[in-house]
């Protein structure tokens, strides 16, 4: 069975945000072996500056690369990405599993951003959209969209 993990920067909190993540991720381990990987945002000042910005994304990217699966087609969700439609998505992941990888990652960074040896580290980079979202909605949104392309590759009638 594929494996997919999604990291993602920060906790959830917000209970309505929790549950719908949940019901997402119960959905995912029909179709995949599904990993939410939530590591720490580094703590900044209430207005950064830019140099401390970028010394937070450092550290941040640290945890990221190192728990990335090994050999996984790996892909994070930036504003600069490319847009793909649901069905253009799940291409991209059977893509994947057909030319024998056995993993994908996503990643959702933080508030700030993402460093860019992350960036440069992606296999792809996916733009959710022009429009701005937070990021505990993100994560919702990211979740709703894995499972939409996994059904979408299974044939069922969950997408419509």
């Amino acid at each position: 069975m594929f494996n997919i993990t999604l990291i993602c920067m920060g906790k959830l909190k917000e209970k309505f945000y929790l549950s719908a993540a949940a019901e997402y991720e119960k959905r995912m381990k029909g179709y995949c072996n599904f990993q939410l990987l939530e590591l720490p945002e580094v703590r900044l000042p209430d207005d950064p500056s830019p140099a401390e910005i970028a010394a937070g994304l450092e550290k941040e990217a640290d945890l990221i690369l190192n728990k990335l699966p090994r050999n996984a087609w790996f892909c994070i969700f930036t504003p600069e990405g490319k847009p793909l439609s649901s069905e253009q998505l799940a291409a991209k992941l059977q893509e994947q599993k057909l030319s024998g990888k056995s993993s994908a990652c996503f990643l959702i960074g933080s508030s700030f951003g993402i460093a860019p040896r992350v960036k440069s580290a992606a296999d792809f980079q996916l733009s959710m959209s022009n429009m701005t979202f937070p990021h505990h909605l993100a994560r919702v949104m990211v979740l709703e969209q894995l499972y939409r392309a996994e059904s979408i590759q299974a044939g069922s009638k969950y997408h419509k």
